[in-house]
């Protein structure tokens, strides 16, 4: 009866373990997925910017610098293909670049009335809107790996698998805040005076 008890407990155990490592693997491999999930994003919103720079060169031809800016990015993107490090980076400065852009266009009612340019701009938000779900998916997967690595029994074998804790995907305190949208204008109204 103690050799059953014994192989019984033994058996207990090991499928303990298995679940506990194929959960691992499992919220490893969502985080990798939402991440990636991200890239996709973030791709097809540099994918617009060619339509939106081309769009907007007719109306906006002093306004070069954003423009030039925006396809500045995208090369950088494209290029690097936004690693790990630089994605964020690259994000947050083409978030900025939008910002000002958005109020830029403003100033321009016959832009803002062009059919081609308000179906480039619903795209434009449709994508924008579609890379915060993303971030949220991948925050949520994240904290869930995380809890996974820190939490007993999980986390003594997360460190035997080398899994360490990932970052959180979030926002520089300083795009919380909303824009000065006054100073933006006299920024415009200094440039268009010289």
């Amino acid at each position: 009866m103690g050799m059953w008890f014994a192989v019984g407990f033994i058996v207990v155990v090991l499928f303990l373990g298995v679940a506990i490592y194929n959960g691992l693997i499992a919220r490893k491999n969502q985080v990798d997925n939402a991440d990636s999930t991200i890239d996709v994003m973030l791709k097809k919103r540099f994918d617009l910017l060619p339509n939106m720079v081309e769009t907007v060169k007719a109306y906006m031809s002093h306004e070069r610098e954003v423009l030039n800016e925006l396809t500045e990015l995208r090369t950088r993107f494209q290029s690097d293909m936004a690693t790990g490090e630089k994605k964020p980076e690259l994000d947050r400065r083409l978030n900025q670049v939008f910002s000002r852009f958005n109020i830029m266009v403003e100033a321009y009612p016959d832009l803002k009335a062009s059919n081609n340019f308000s179906q480039l701009q619903r795209s434009i938000n449709e994508t924008e809107e579609q890379i915060a779900a993303a971030r949220r998916a991948y925050n949520a997967a994240v904290t869930d790996l995380n809890n996974g690595i820190e939490m007993f029994p999980s986390n003594l074998f997360a460190r035997r698998m080398g899994l360490t804790q990932r970052i959180l995907f979030d926002i520089p305190e300083a795009q919380t805040q909303l824009p000065d949208i006054a100073e933006l204008f006299e920024n415009r109204a200094n440039k268009d005076a010289r």
